[in-house]
């Protein structure tokens, strides 16, 4: 448990993670409002701040300067007026709608002329007060990191155990070779590669994949993973200030991808079974959120799985929420271990077809080059998806949509998936019994990570390299900035059976090892 020596924070700072900019120094937008939205995208950031001295920029100034009405051309005015002391720090901008409505624009086009002044660090947004020129933007210079990178820094490859990785047993992945030498004599295969104009998916894959999906989807396709599916529906339905409801902890690009897009990751936390549903009425009520993102089954990083039960609360929690307040958010499932899990699948999209766009990764299972997720979900949330991808790639490679359809239909790819699936259960259980012999109980989840509580995260990293063991921090996947607990995330995919002792009384050490310095928490 990490001790706070310095002042406590102030009340609401939770909601404003700092690490959360995106890479090239974004400012910070999570603190918008949920009610400020505005169709469009647009936000309305014109409540002033009591005690600002600067006055608010005027829509008509900035329409007079922005000769050029494309998103850059809006971006680049204000970047003008900025340098050239126009708009000096503290500023506060006029809401998007007002600059859109001076210029005869979309408010989205303002809205993504913001975006890219805040991914400079040159505009920052401060919640209810509005959206203001950040004090010395051009000092801003070094990228910030982002969580994903920290959670994987670059470092040499000398610690002989590493349970940090995500990801599974190169060993234990079906048989790539014998795939692709099976495809050998199929003709099909130069068919597949000589047009632009054929299905986007197989229709063996899909029928293939549709006769175990959890409910009729209305639109189905398949994309490059599960976080090109994730990335592409936050980019269509996701705009600057909006607020979107998170797990907490949470997978640590999902917050990354929601720092690009300036939008508010609103934390509800989790138990054994998933998203606690008075938590999420609350963020309901609280936020007026465009999506909840969710992982159905071994949630990433605590192993959690969505019970019936609990599948049924949430959807009352959902539905009340849409008929009370309108509140009718997109829910965005990334089932990200398929196949690999002993769990049952339980989808919010058997409850509410018409709002849940389900993902089905394979990577975990099959293979991370595959490069392969199945989506299925309502027309109205996937058909910006496919029409936007049609100006860009198009389709995944049918040839890689070939190898996975072999791989789910071939007896020893499928053997080896369900093998798989037993060693991965087997090793979890095995270290959770031997770290039960230290007095360390792990609720039993799912999949191939363990959520490892310890006194101080620092402390303990550097407590088990000293043994050659290399774990993941658990802080980038906690949404708020001063968790409970610290935590370390724990790979057991590869974890061998003769290291588990071992391992387990390396961990229990980590567990209560505390730092030698005083630590001190900034507000």
């Amino acid at each position: 448990m990490t001790t706070e020596l310095g002042p406590p924070h102030a009340a609401g700072d939770d909601a404003i993670p700092v690490d959360t900019a995106p890479p090239g120094g974004a400012a910070d937008l999570s603190a918008l409002p949920s009610d400020t939205a505005r169709p469009g995208g647009a936000a309305d950031l014109s409540a002033l701040p009591s005690g600002t001295s600067t006055p608010p920029d005027t829509a008509a100034a900035l329409a007079a300067a922005a000769h050029d009405r494309t998103a850059t051309g809006i971006a680049a005015a204000v970047s003008r007026r900025i340098r050239s002391g126009a708009l000096p720090p503290g500023t506060r901008l006029p809401t998007v709608r007002e600059v859109a409505r001076e210029l005869r624009v979309s408010p989205a086009t303002v809205n993504q002329a913001w975006r890219a002044l805040a991914a400079t660090g040159a505009i920052v947004a401060r919640g209810r007060a509005g959206t203001f020129v950040e004090d010395l933007p051009h000092l801003r210079q070094a990228p910030a990191v982002g969580r994903y990178q920290r959670l994987h820094p670059h470092s040499d490859n000398a610690f002989r155990i590493d349970l940090s990785r995500g990801t599974p047993d190169p060993a234990l992945l079906p048989d790539l070779t014998a795939a692709l030498r099976a495809l050998h004599g199929d003709d099909r295969i130069d068919d597949l590669s000589a047009t632009y104009l054929g299905d986007a998916v197989l229709p063996e894959l899909e029928a293939a994949i549709r006769a175990d999906w959890p409910a009729r989807a209305e639109r189905f396709t398949v994309l490059d993973g599960a976080l090109d599916a994730v990335d592409r529906l936050l980019a269509a339905h996701v705009h600057l200030g909006d607020a979107v409801i998170v797990e907490n902890p949470c997978f640590p690009p999902f917050l990354d991808l929601l720092a690009r897009l300036a939008a508010r990751p609103v934390p509800v936390d989790v138990d054994r079974a998933g998203l606690l549903p008075d938590r999420l009425a609350a963020a309901l009520a609280a936020h007026t959120p465009v999506a909840v993102l969710l992982q159905p089954r071994a949630q990433n990083p605590t192993g959690a799985s969505l019970t019936a039960q609990r599948v049924r609360q949430l959807a009352d929690v959902l539905s009340d929420a849409a008929v009370i307040a309108g509140v009718t958010p997109m829910i965005i499932e990334d089932d990200h271990s398929a196949g690999i899990t002993t769990a049952p699948l339980r989808s919010l999209a058997t409850r509410l077809p018409a709002r849940t766009v389900h993902i089905r990764s394979y990577s975990k299972s099959h293979g991370a080059d595959l490069r392969l997720a199945a989506v299925g979900g309502p027309a109205a949330h996937l058909d910006p998806v496919l029409e936007r991808r049609m100006l860009g790639p198009g389709w995944s490679s049918r040839l890689l949509q070939r190898v996975l359809l072999h791989m789910l239909t071939d007896d020893t790819a499928r053997a080896r998936i369900t093998e798989a699936r037993t060693r991965y259960r087997t090793r979890a259980d095995a270290l959770r019994k031997s770290l039960s012999r230290h007095d360390i109980h792990l609720p039993r989840g799912d999949g191939i990570n363990l959520w490892f509580p310890v006194a101080d995260e620092n402390a303990a990293l550097i407590s088990l390299a000293a043994a050659g063991i290399k774990a993941a921090p658990g802080g980038p996947f906690e949404v708020t900035d001063h968790p409970h607990t610290d935590h370390l995330r724990l790979t057991i995919a590869a974890l061998p059976t003769h290291e588990i002792d071992e391992v387990a009384t390396q961990l229990a050490t980590a567990a209560t090892a505390t730092p030698t310095y005083r630590r001190i928490r900034r507000p």
